[in-house]
């Protein structure tokens, strides 16, 4: 999951250059930041504050663990907080090939379903991630171009365009990715639908856990509904000791 900041209109201008330009150095800088993060496992507990267009906030908490290698590994989020969504959970099954298999379940009604991929760009229980910002981004999925080189908050980084391809059903037509240079990190990521950009992410307080530099803030916005989400990541964990049968529906029922 990854995991959307820039001036709209620089970054719509961008979108107009030449297709090839920069492909194969724009490929080798997202697979390096993705091997960077190479772990057999994560988990972590997240507090998430929700930030409605009047500024209302509304607090959740969830936990979240992943297992196996990237672009196959499969994944758990749960609700934890508030009462009226716990116990709520998420299973994502990433595929390197194909959008994820997702199922939620909802102890209220005892059951769980299916996400069917037309649900994908909704909202994930009130938070501004859709259930497709919750699965995970693999290198293969997408084609890039080099747009060229930013400053961010005073740290250099390249800015790629990213485009699914045809095996990759999305609800972005494309996405503007910024990857810190020192560090092979993503600074933030836009995504659009057709030229309108639609989700923006941001990655803050970069962390080395582990080995691996990690941000420990992440900050969704949703442009059309003009609401945000910050997520933190607390108690965070590489290559725990975690069992596939721990990534299953049965497993997905359990009260926790």
């Amino acid at each position: 999951m990854f995991h959307r900041t820039s001036a709209a209109v620089l970054a719509l201008g961008l979108l107009v250059a030449a297709p090839g330009v920069g492909a194969q150095d724009a490929r080798q800088i997202v697979q390096e930041a993705q091997r960077r993060t190479d772990a057999r496992s994560q988990q972590y507990e997240g507090t998430l504050k929700v930030f409605d267009a009047k500024g209302r906030v509304t607090d959740k908490r969830w936990t979240f663990a992943r297992h196996g290698s990237h672009g196959t590994s499969k994944a758990v989020l749960r609700f934890t907080a508030p009462p009226e969504v716990k116990g709520v959970a998420l299973l994502v099954i990433n595929h390197p090939e194909r959008a994820s298999d997702q199922w939620m379940w909802t102890p209220a009604i005892a059951r769980e379903r299916r996400i069917a991929l037309q649900d994908r760009s909704t909202r994930f229980f009130g938070t501004d991630f859709s259930f497709e910002d919750l699965e995970e981004r693999d290198v293969g999925q997408y084609e890039y171009w080099l747009l060229g080189e930013e400053t961010v908050e005073g740290v250099r980084t390249w800015r790629i365009r990213s485009r699914p391809t045809h095996t990759k059903s999305s609800q972005y037509t494309s996405s503007i990715l910024w990857i810190r240079q020192d560090r092979y990190a993503f600074v933030r990521i836009e995504n659009y639908k057709d030229e309108q950009l639609v989700r923006r992410l941001v990655y803050r307080h970069l962390e080395n856990v582990q080995g691996i530099w990690t941000a420990r803030s992440l900050e969704m916005s949703d442009l059309r509904r003009k609401s945000r989400t910050v997520l933190s990541l607390e108690k965070l964990q590489y290559n725990v000791p975690l069992e596939d049968e721990d990534f299953t529906l049965q497993a997905l029922r359990r009260e926790q």
